[in-house]
C-alpha cells in the first residue's frame, strides 16, 4: 500500500458540519448528514454535488448506515429512522436511546447494525426488519469517577460480525459477543481522558473510534492524549492497540505532527497498515505501519475529519467534517 500517494481529488465546501457518511457502492454518490438535521444525497464527482436533501431529525445527525436501498440515520434526539434511500421516504422511526446517539456500525454481512449513545447502552438492530435484537448494558458506567455524566462514543464489529467493541469517555473499552450479549473482555485507555479537578472541574477527551484488525486479533482505539488546557483539544492524536483476548496493550502511537481527536480508525484489508483520521480545527490522516511499529506517514486535511467511508481497499477515502467534503484518492 502506497500511503504516501494520497491526493485530494475533490474539495467541496459546505455550510454545515458533517458527522456521518455512507457511500453508495460502485458510484460517486453518498449520503451525508450533520448539523442541519438533514440527510443529503450527493454526487461528489459533480461541480454542484447536492442531488437532494430531506429533513430527518430534530437535532444533529451523527450516524448513517446503508444496506441496499435501506438507509438508517441516528441523531442526538435519540431516534433511529429507517428510509427508502432512493426516494427519501421515511419507513419507520424508533425512540432508540434515551440520550444522544454517538455512533453506529454495520455488521460485515450488512444484516445488523450497532448503535451507542449517552444512555451507556449498546443496542443491536436488524436493518431489514427495523427491530432491536439485543441490548448490552451495565459495563459502561453512566457517571465518571468524578460523578459527571459519561458518554459512550464508539462501536465497531469484527470481520465476521461475531464480536462488537465499545468505548466510553473514561477510556473503558469492552468486547462483546454479538449474538449472546456476553462481555468477553475489557481494557482501559485512561490517558485519553483528562479531568481538571481544580480550575474548571471539567473533563475532556475520551476514545472516539475503535476498529478490529482483519484477523480479529487486535483492537485499535483512537482518541487524544492528556490535555493541559481543557478548553482546547491541544494534545496530539493518540492510538492504542490491544491484544483484546489478553486485555493487553501492545502498541501506542502519537500523531506528533497533528493535534486533536482520532475520530476514525480503519485497518487496511491486509492488516499491516492502520489509518487514523480526525483533528481539531485542522484535520489529519495518519498511517501507522504495524510491522515497523511507527506512524509512517501523516497528511494534513483542510478540515477536522469526523467520518470516512472508504472503498477499494482504502484506495478511495471520502471524508466529511467541518464545512467540507474531501475525496482522497491514491495516485
Amino acid at each position: 500500500m502506497n500511503y504516501t500517494s494520497y491526493k485530494v481529488d475533490k474539495n467541496l465546501g459546505r455550510p454545515d458540519i458533517l458527522f456521518a457518511v455512507a457511500r453508495i457502492p460502485n458510484s460517486s454518490k453518498a449520503y451525508v448528514a450533520g448539523s442541519d438535521f438533514k440527510i443529503h444525497e450527493i454526487d461528489f464527482d459533480n461541480a454542484k454535488p447536492d442531488i437532494r436533501s430531506f429533513p430527518a431529525h430534530s437535532s444533529y445527525i451523527t450516524a448513517l448506515v446503508l444496506k441496499d436501498d435501506t438507509l438508517v440515520s441516528g441523531a442526538y434526539d435519540g431516534k433511529l429512522s429507517w428510509w427508502k434511500a432512493s426516494t427519501g421516504e421515511k419507513i419507520k422511526t424508533l425512540d432508540a436511546h434515551k440520550r444522544w446517539i454517538r455512533q453506529a456500525a454495520v455488521s460485515p454481512d450488512g444484516k445488523l447494525f450497532a448503535s451507542v449513545a449517552d444512555d451507556m447502552a449498546l443496542r443491536i438492530w436488524d436493518i431489514k426488519d427495523a427491530k432491536m435484537v439485543r441490548e448490552m448494558t451495565g459495563e459502561h458506567k453512566p457517571l465518571t469517577p468524578n460523578d459527571f455524566q459519561s458518554m459512550l462514543y464508539a462501536c465497531a464489529f469484527n470481520s465476521d460480525g461475531k464480536l462488537v467493541a465499545t468505548a466510553d469517555k473514561t477510556g473503558h473499552i469492552v468486547v462483546w459477543e454479538t449474538h449472546t450479549g456476553k462481555k468477553v473482555a475489557s481494557m482501559e485507555a485512561p490517558i485519553m481522558y483528562t479531568w481538571d479537578p481544580n480550575a474548571r472541574r471539567h473533563s475532556i477527551g475520551g476514545p472516539r473510534s475503535v476498529a478490529f484488525s482483519p484477523d480479529s486479533k487486535l483492537l485499535a482505539v483512537g482518541g487524544t492524549g492528556k490535555i493541559g488546557n481543557i478548553d482546547h483539544l491541544e494534545a496530539n492524536g493518540r492510538i492504542e492497540v490491544f491484544n483484546w483476548e489478553k486485555s493487553e496493550r501492545v502498541h501506542e502511537f502519537v500523531t506528533d505532527k497533528s493535534k486533536g481527536l482520532v475520530e476514525h480508525l480503519e485497518f487496511h484489508p491486509e492488516g499491516n497498515i492502520l489509518l487514523g483520521a480526525g483533528g481539531a480545527g485542522e484535520g489529519f490522516l495518519a498511517f501507522i505501519d504495524l510491522k515497523e511499529k511507527k506512524v509512517a506517514h501523516q497528511e494534513k486535511a483542510a478540515m477536522n475529519i469526523h467520518a470516512i467511508a472508504s472503498t477499494d481497499g482504502m484506495k478511495s477515502l471520502l471524508a466529511v467534517g467541518h464545512h467540507k467534503i474531501l475525496h482522497f484518492k491514491m495516485a
